[in-house]
């Protein structure tokens, strides 16, 4: 059986402009009430995915990604190394939030794994 996608990502320079920008679009509730101002996007719809909104790093570029949920992140990280692509963040664990890493697939494109 395939592997769902679970999670989206969308990140700027100014992460609370875009908050907004995507609270008006599309009536999202965005949840940024955490240390990072990290925006915990809701929705609203049962058909749909959730995601998150934040900000870039200093000097970093805008960028979307999607988080597939798999069982083995290790695992699949090395599947990725094996056909070609490269991993770009490494298991990483924040605390009683999410298990998750990000690979670059063999066209370059950023993908992110959740543990599930």
């Amino acid at each position: 059986m395939g592997k769902p996608v679970v999670h989206f990502e969308i990140n700027a320079k100014d992460g609370k402009k875009l908050q907004d920008f995507y609270t008006k679009l599309f009536d999202w509730k965005i949840d940024a009430n955490n240390p990072m101002n990290y925006g915990l996007v809701n929705t609203g719809d049962e058909g749909g995915i959730n995601g998150g909104i934040g900000q870039t790093q200093e000097g970093g570029l805008p960028f979307v990604t999607f988080y597939v949920q798999v069982d083995n992140i290790q695992a699949y990280l090395d599947k990725v190394e094996s056909l070609g692509g490269k991993t770009i963040v490494p298991v990483t664990e924040i605390p009683d939030m999410v298990t998750f890493a990000l690979f670059q697939d063999s066209e370059g494109n950023s993908i992110g794994l959740v543990k599930g």
